[in-house]
């Protein structure tokens, strides 16, 4: 019996894995509704409340954005698909510790802002130095940044909130206003945080794109005129062609021009091509001569100095016979 208890039991076990069904989640309306990844569960209301992390790199394709991680978290299931909101983003540690350095000093701050479109969120930027500042300074930086930040948390939804933040004109903003009191290195917006959803339904304004100017109507190109009008043209135009030639008679020869006689006054005007030759200019002979007397003058010279050195030998010889005799 108790055999056979065991087996029954063993035969009501099911596989659990089995039972699951694959989900795909998509990327909130903000970046296209990108399928980000997959994920696994029994029912749909399993996955409500589930959080994903997504490196801005995969959702752009830009590599220079791949030290920002953003989290979606799913909100609603449609049929196989998850849909998700914004949750945050923080950047990677190893990003921080490029920037902050010894002999620097580091000022922190955490403000919770809100949206124009009634979203709350806690935002934590931090910026850099070049020098160790006193808390004094810290603190007129900290006022600034919370300034700037909330100011511009009320005048922006959530998403373009979002935006602002991951291309960096939040920071540059609180960075050139902190440059008015501080030189401060660098600034960037370390955690976001959504701790409320927006209540208010608001469209986002599209960025502006820069007008193409429209060229006048001097300026219109034939190339912008309408088919049927250039059609018509080519048709026209082998017909004036024959009508040219049937209404033109043959050209008659014509006369030559008489020749005026040449007056005293005008001089008759000589051909361009009978020029003047050029004058040679003379070589220049190469400077020989001066060499030539130089060397001159340095052999007389050779020659008096041996005529008075056998002068001089004679008179010694002269000398010696009139002693000796």
């Amino acid at each position: 019996m108790a055999k056979a208890r065991a087996r029954a039991a063993a035969r009501k076990v099911k596989d659990k894995w089995k039972a699951k069904n694959w989900y795909q989640i998509q990327a909130p309306p903000l970046f296209d509704n990108i399928p980000v990844a997959e994920t696994l569960a029994e029912k749909p209301s399993m996955l409500k409340g589930r959080v994903t992390g997504v490196s801005l790199q995969d959702l752009t394709g830009d590599f220079r954005k791949s030290h920002i991680k953003l989290f979606f978290r799913i909100h609603n299931v449609e049929e196989s698909t998850a849909h998700t909101q914004l949750a945050g983003s923080t950047l990677t540690s190893d990003y921080i510790r490029r920037m902050i350095r010894r002999r620097r000093s580091r000022i922190d701050g955490i403000y919770d802002v809100n949206t124009r479109d009634g979203a709350q969120i806690r935002v934590k930027p931090f910026a850099t130095t070049e020098r160790r500042i006193q808390s004094s300074q810290k603190k007129v930086i900290r006022e600034v940044m919370k300034k700037t930040i909330t100011d511009t948390g009320k005048a922006l939804t959530l998403n373009e909130f979002f935006r602002d933040a991951l291309d960096g004109k939040l920071g540059s903003d609180v960075y050139k206003n902190c440059k008015n009191l501080y030189p401060v290195k660098r600034v960037e917006i370390y955690k976001i945080e959504v701790n409320r959803q927006p209540t208010i339904e608001i469209e986002d304004t599209p960025k502006k794109k820069p007008k193409a100017e429209e060229p006048s109507a001097e300026q219109e190109t034939p190339e912008k005129e309408p088919k049927e009008k250039a059609e018509k043209q080519k048709k026209e135009e082998p017909e004036k062609q024959e009508e040219e030639k049937t209404e033109k008679p043959a050209e008659e020869p014509k006369e030559k021009p008489v020749e005026k006689p040449e007056t005293k006054d005008e001089e008759p005007k000589k051909p361009a091509e009978e020029k003047k030759p050029a004058k040679k200019t003379p070589a220049k002979k190469p400077a020989t001569k001066k060499t030539t007397k130089k060397a001159s003058t340095k052999t007389k010279a050779k020659k008096t100095t041996t005529k008075k050195k056998a002068t001089k030998t004679t008179t010694k010889k002269k000398k010696t016979e009139k002693k000796e005799k």
